[in-house]
């Protein structure tokens, strides 16, 4: 697989600071192109979410470049996806510590992330950022985990009604401010077209329809048109008063 990766993080049009934090990682080895992307959604008191989620960043930032090498000797996508998911236990234990030793309850950050080697990838995820498979059709790999969410797969909420409940942005789970978190693992074959991971910000105010209209792969011809096009997506969710900020990251297999 080849990969063309694209981001865009914007503060929104009511916060003074932009608490998402987003990185991608793109590299050669005798496998072919390996590449992480990951999309986190931080939360808490003044610049506090800031703080949560770029710790958490720069923590996957070192992972890539001084673990991965050594996993790619004998790729193993569950060993991967396991140790990435202890590496953000390890994380929640130290922000929840350092929270609670300046008095700032809730400071956490929500995480999803993908790494593509070779023909496969592993996503491990906590939180409601999203990711999404787009090709003939719009596809979410990730599962929310929010109070909303699971009401929905109880029966006892329907769709319609969760888009305008109170509690929909309430969390069952983020890296920092949970006593435990247990993230999702989940393993598969890279397809072509274009994966997607985003924040909340930018999926709450924009339909799939619009999401697939403009993110399919037939309308990505190169790296410009992806960011323009993810660039059109963010300016429409601000027209349409959302408050919240707003990060996309875009990348195409082919």
């Amino acid at each position: 697989m080849k990969f063309i990766a694209t981001v865009d993080s914007d503060v929104g049009i009511s916060k003074k600071t932009n608490q998402d934090s987003v990185l991608i990682k793109h590299a050669t080895c005798d496998l072919g192109e390996v590449l992480m992307a990951v999309v986190c959604d931080g939360m808490g008191g003044l610049s506090k979410g800031e703080l949560a989620s770029a710790t958490v960043i720069r923590a996957f930032n070192q992972w890539f470049d001084n673990e991965l090498p050594f996993e790619l000797e004998n790729v193993d996508m569950n060993v991967i996806g396991a140790k990435w998911s202890l590496l953000l236990k390890e994380l929640n234990v130290n922000i929840l510590e350092y929270s609670k030793s300046i008095g700032e309850d809730g400071m956490g950050t929500t995480f999803s992330g993908i790494l593509f080697v070779g023909n496969d990838y592993v996503i491990v995820h906590v939180g409601d950022s999203r990711i999404y498979h787009i090709a003939s059709g719009l596809e979410q790999l990730t599962s929310d985990h929010t109070f909303i969410a699971r009401e929905i797969s109880k029966g006892t909420m329907t769709i319609e009604q969760a888009k305008t409940d109170k509690r929909r942005n309430l969390l069952l789970q983020c890296v920092g401010a949970s006593k435990v978190v247990e993230p999702d693992v989940l393993i598969g074959k890279t397809n072509k077209g274009v994966y997607l991971l985003c924040s909340d910000g930018f999926r709450h105010e924009i339909t799939e329809a619009e999401m697939f209209e403009s993110l399919n792969p037939i309308n990505l011809m190169n790296k410009e048109t992806m960011h323009s096009n993810a660039r059109y997506l963010i300016e429409q969710v601000k027209s349409r008063d959302e408050k919240d900020n707003i990060s996309v990251i875009l990348v195409k297999a082919e």
